[in-house]
């Protein structure tokens, strides 16, 4: 322990499962709360799929049925929803498995729900690609996801409450007296913050922390995972389940890094293996970038002479069913 922040220990991804294996309580915890995880990645995921579909019906399909959107905005507004209730799941699902885990085994333990957030994905496309054929497809893609959710709720209902929780609910009367004093609450909360940000470990922490987070944003992988089939298609693919089929190499190669560094990461330490992914994630989306560059240097120019042209001939049969051929330009 160095000013707050402890040491990582090489031993505890080991210790987990030794543990785990041991007292298997503490691994249905872990995996009843980290539902949330693969919830998060299934959201990921399954957009991606669902989205091919959702471009070739929405304007054929009945708008004056029950139970189906009437506007691009009702869509957009379920997908809101849908991502404040699976962000605020994938946010308290480490804190509660965080906080309810065994001091040494908990940094493992957590790591969980990144490996269960790219089985979601991973899971997401198996299940896009099960539904290609089946009535509805894209709304049997995006409802599926409300079965794990049902059985989180059922789980977590059977779940104790962290024991930090519970020590704070004990202090709850000296909690109320110190608000009684706090007069001056900007005061004293500016007073603690700068006493924190004065710390040179604290502060290099979050440096180091608030760098990695937006460094994982800004790398691109959402982009390539929300629109992995897109790409694919775009890359000459143009079967929507070809293109699911084959991005399901993309999100099963994430959810095996998971378990790469999960395996590795006690071995060779954190730093060196997060060093190690940079790299790797930079020559590929050095690739990626080549390959876009060459694919529209050298794609023919498309204009509305061709759209017209192809259209009428049939070649897309959405293309036939609109009023106004240029708007496929």
């Amino acid at each position: 322990m160095e000013s707050g922040v402890t040491k990582p220990d090489k031993t505890e991804f080991t210790e987990c499962w030794r543990t785990s294996w041991q007292k298997p309580y503490i691994m249905r915890l872990a995996l009843s709360a980290g539902i949330g995880g693969l919830l998060f990645g299934y959201d990921t995921g399954v957009i991606s799929g669902a989205l091919l579909y959702i471009r070739d019906e929405y304007k054929s399909v009945d708008k004056h049925t029950w139970l189906q959107a009437i506007a691009p905005w009702m869509i957009i507004l379920g997908r809101i929803f849908v991502g404040l209730g699976v962000g605020m799941a994938s946010m308290t699902s480490p804190l509660y498995i965080s906080e309810a885990s065994p001091a040494r085994i908990r940094g493992a333990l957590v790591s969980t729900n990144g490996l269960l957030i790219t089985g979601g994905q991973f899971l997401s496309y198996l299940i896009n690609l099960a539904f290609t054929k089946a009535p509805g497809t894209w709304r049997w893609m995006l409802g599926v996801a409300g079965i794990p959710a049902l059985i989180q709720f059922v789980l977590m209902l059977f779940l104790p409450e962290s024991p930090r929780w519970l020590y704070r609910q004990a202090l709850q009367s000296s909690i109320e007296a110190e608000k009684a004093d706090q007069d001056s609450l900007g005061d004293s909360l500016f007073s603690k913050l700068k006493n924190i940000w004065g710390n040179d470990v604290v502060r290099r922490g979050l440096y180091a922390g608030v760098t990695v987070q937006v460094a994982q944003q800004f790398v691109g992988i959402n982009t390539v995972m929300y629109y992995s089939p897109t790409i694919v298609q775009l890359a000459g693919f143009a079967s929507n389940k070809t293109a699911l089929a084959l991005s399901l190499i993309t999100s099963g190669l994430n959810a095996v890094g998971s378990i790469v560094s999960m395996a590795f990461v006690d071995r060779y330490g954190r730093r060196r293996l997060m060093i190690i992914s940079m790299f790797g994630i930079i020559i590929c989306l050095v690739v990626l970038s080549v390959l876009f560059h060459e694919a529209s240097d050298h794609a023919p120019p498309v204009g509305g002479l061709e759209s017209v042209h192809f259209g009428r001939n049939a070649t897309c049969s959405g293309f036939l069913r609109d009023a106004l051929p240029t708007n496929w330009n």
